[in-house]
């Protein structure tokens, strides 16, 4: 179960997990190689239900920092965090996902932008591993092209403001004692905390440099499923926070719906055919943008084939969610709900 060095770790690394033993030997594995002073943080990991073998896996290991592991019954990820927050030694909570892979100088980053600024609460980006698969890479070109949403993701090219998120973020011991933890919201939990830190008027800041490998999806599938979800989620944030919904976030919706109305046009009007065409023009376009964007990054033909596919699943994925959480928001529900269901499946 590791070595205990601390009583008061500066950082508490805090991971929610569900049945991602693979995920966690890898990432305990990158967690080997931080080069940080090993009785300066410790690891938090919160099993939200496994039947994996992550319990056994958690107390074998072997690590050379202090390791905490608690289990509790499927309660969600922001009940999971939330009980890692309360048993954390640190003065720093960091919250990572289990589907990341941490650099060597992660936590040394985070202390030296830490030092400087004083920050209350930060995150960092995300990006891909050069030994991960192409799906994954083209998944990561889509993530972070302005041609889908990566416009929208935060950073310092960002159109919107920057919401630290769950997969790479931190907070000071004293945001959680006064604001409490997390919501119950399935998806986007991290981006309220987020906004409701801001509200607070703690000081929030990017790291740009403490970046992490996240593998995200690891099919076509899932990937869908998760981009629905975050359609959905920014309705729901955005009836909480209006200045978390913009113009910019509606644009995949208003795709969608011209796409869809053209074609249905297209097919009882025949003088609106030429409008057909030039969308599949346009479509042609990006995806000649995205293959040589893609390529260009990663040098892989076969990348930027998919690249093109994950970009196109993506847009329309966010846009299908959020005119879902628009038609569920006008049925009267208190809250949008998106795939649940064998959702990791």
């Amino acid at each position: 179960m590791g070595v205990k060095h601390s009583d008061h770790p500066k950082y508490s690394l805090i991971v929610a997990t569900y049945n991602r033993l693979d995920e966690m030997i890898e990432l305990t594995q990158s967690m080997r190689q931080l080069e940080f002073d090993r009785s300066a943080f410790e690891l938090v990991v919160v099993d939200d239900g496994s039947s994996d073998g992550t319990k056994d896996f958690m107390h074998a290991v072997d690590l050379p920092f202090e390791i905490q592991y608690h289990f509790q019954q499927n309660q969600g990820p922001g009940a999971a965090r939330n009980k890692a927050m309360q048993y954390a030694k640190g003065e720093y909570f960091i919250f990572i996902d289990s589907d990341v892979i941490l650099p060597a100088n992660y936590l040394a980053e985070i202390d030296r932008s830490v030092k400087v600024h004083h920050w209350d609460a930060f995150g960092g980006p995300d990006d891909c591993h050069p030994d991960f698969p192409p799906l994954l890479k083209a998944i990561n070109y889509s993530m972070t092209s302005f041609l889908g949403t990566g416009g929208t993701r935060g950073s310092e090219k960002s159109v919107t403001k920057f919401y630290p998120r769950s997969f790479n973020m931190g907070i000071h011991r004293r945001v959680f004692d006064a604001i409490g933890g997390m919501n119950d919201l399935r998806h986007g939990q991290d981006m309220d905390f987020s906004a409701r830190i801001y509200e607070a008027g703690y000081k929030v800041g990017l790291i740009k440099d403490a970046v992490v490998f996240h593998k995200r999806r690891t099919s076509l599938r899932k990937f869908y499923k998760q981009i629905f979800n975050w359609g959905i989620a920014r309705i729901n944030l955005g009836r909480m926070y209006p200045e978390m919904l913009k113009a910019v976030h509606l644009l995949p919706a208003a795709l969608v719906a011209t796409v869809v109305l053209v074609l249905l046009l297209s097919i009882i009007v025949p003088s609106i055919r030429p409008i057909l065409w030039l969308l599949l023009l346009g479509a042609v376009s990006i995806a000649t943008l995205a293959w040589a964007q893609s390529f260009s990054q990663y040098r892989s033909r076969k990348v930027a084939g998919l690249s093109i596919i994950t970009l196109f699943i993506q847009v329309f994925a966010y846009g299908f969610g959020t005119w879902s959480g628009l038609y569920q928001w006008m049925l009267g529900k208190k809250r949008a709900e998106g795939f649940t269901r064998d959702y990791y499946k």
